[in-house]
C-alpha cells in the first residue's frame, strides 16, 4: 500500500508553519537542519506511517511554506521550542516522541530537556546532546589568520546570503557532496572558510551523484530556496550566543526522557574539534 504524504499550515506561536505528515497513531516530530526542509524527511514519513506512527515534518521557522520573521532575535531555541509546543497543540496532541538532524537535532535535546511534559522521548542524529558551556559560544570557535569557522562567517547579516542565495544550485548539488561522507579530500580543515574567498568553489564541474542525492532532489532544493533565500536558516546561526544566554536559568538541567543518538561513522560532524571526547563522555 503506497501512503499518500498530506500537507496543511498551521498556526504556532503566532507563525504559520506548513507540515507534511502521514500514518496515524503516536505521534513523532521531525526536525529538519540547515539548509533542509521537511523535504529532508520524505522516506522516513511513510516508513513511520507504515510501522503504525503518525509522523509530521514541519519545514521550520524561517524556511519553506512557514513564515520567515524578519528580526533576527526571532529564531532563538525558545521561539523554535514554542513552535514546536504549538505543534502538538494544532494536532490535539498531549505528548509526542521528537526527533532532529543537524540543528533540529539541537531542537530535539532541548524540547526533551525544557519539556519533558510535552517530549516523551528524544532522537537526535548527527549532533549529540551538549550542555551549556562556561563561555560564550563564539568566542571559542576555530579560527586562523587566513580562515574562520563557519558558523563565525554565518554570523554577519548578508555575507553568506550574497554567495548562497545566488549559487542555491550548487549549494545542493556540489556543496552537499562537499560536506558528506562522499566529499573528496580537502585542502583545509572541514569546516574552515577562508578569510578572503568563498566558501566554494561556485564555478567547478559539478560531481557525479552518489546514491543518496536525485536530480529531481536537487531540483526540489534547488526551488525552494531560490524562492526563499537562505537568510531564514542562517538567522538560527547568529542567535547561538543569544541562546547560551537566555539559556543560563537551566544549566545543567539533565534530559530525563528516553532518548537516542545515532550518527554515521563517516559523518563530518563527528569529527569536529572535540567531538570524539565528548560523544565518548556522554552517558
Amino acid at each position: 500500500m503506497t501512503i499518500e504524504v498530506m500537507h496543511r499550515t498551521v498556526e504556532t506561536n503566532g507563525i504559520r508553519m506548513h507540515l507534511a505528515e502521514a500514518g496515524e497513531g503516536p505521534l513523532v516530530v521531525l526536525c529538519h537542519g540547515f539548509p533542509e526542509s521537511w523535504y529532508s524527511w520524505r522516506h522516513q514519513l511513510p516508513a513511520l506511517a507504515e510501522a503504525g506512527f503518525r509522523a509530521v515534518a514541519p519545514d521550520m521557522r524561517g524556511y519553506g511554506q512557514t513564515d520567515r520573521p524578519d528580526a533576527i532575535d526571532q529564531y532563538t531555541l525558545f521561539h523554535i521550542l514554542g513552535d514546536m509546543v504549538g505543534v502538538l497543540d494544532a494536532l490535539g496532541a498531549d505528548r509526542a516522541v521528537i526527533a532532529g538532524h543537524d540543528w533540529g537535532a539541537i531542537v530535539a535535546w532541548h524540547a526533551a530537556q525544557l519539556r519533558p511534559d510535552r517530549f516523551r522521548g528524544a532522537i537526535g542524529l548527527s549532533v549529540p546532546f551538549r550542555a551549556r558551556g562556561p563561555v560564550r559560544p563564539t568566542t571559542i570557535m576555530p579560527q586562523t589568520d587566513d580562515a574562520i569557522w563557519y558558523q563565525l562567517y554565518f554570523q554577519k547579516p548578508g555575507v553568506a546570503e550574497a554567495e548562497y542565495d545566488r549559487n542555491a544550485r550548487v549549494v545542493f548539488r556540489a556543496g552537499r557532496i562537499a560536506i558528506s561522507g562522499d566529499a573528496l579530500p580537502g585542502t583545509r580543515p572541514f569546516g574552515m572558510i577562508p578569510r578572503q574567498g568563498r566558501p566554494f568553489r561556485w564555478d567547478a564541474p559539478a560531481p557525479p551523484l552518489p546514491r543518496w542525492l536525485t536530480e529531481p532532489d536537487v531540483d526540489f532544493y534547488t526551488a525552494e530556496f531560490t524562492r526563499t533565500g537562505f537568510r531564514g536558516g542562517l538567522n538560527w546561526y547568529r542567535n547561538i550566543d543569544r541562546n547560551w544566554e537566555l539559556l543560563a536559568p537551566f544549566d545543567g538541567l539533565r534530559v530525563t526522557v528516553p532518548a537516542l543518538y545515532i550518527a554515521g561513522d563517516r559523518d563530518p560532524v563527528i569529527k569536529f574539534p572535540g567531538m570524539d571526547r565528548h560523544i565518548a563522555d556522554l552517558e
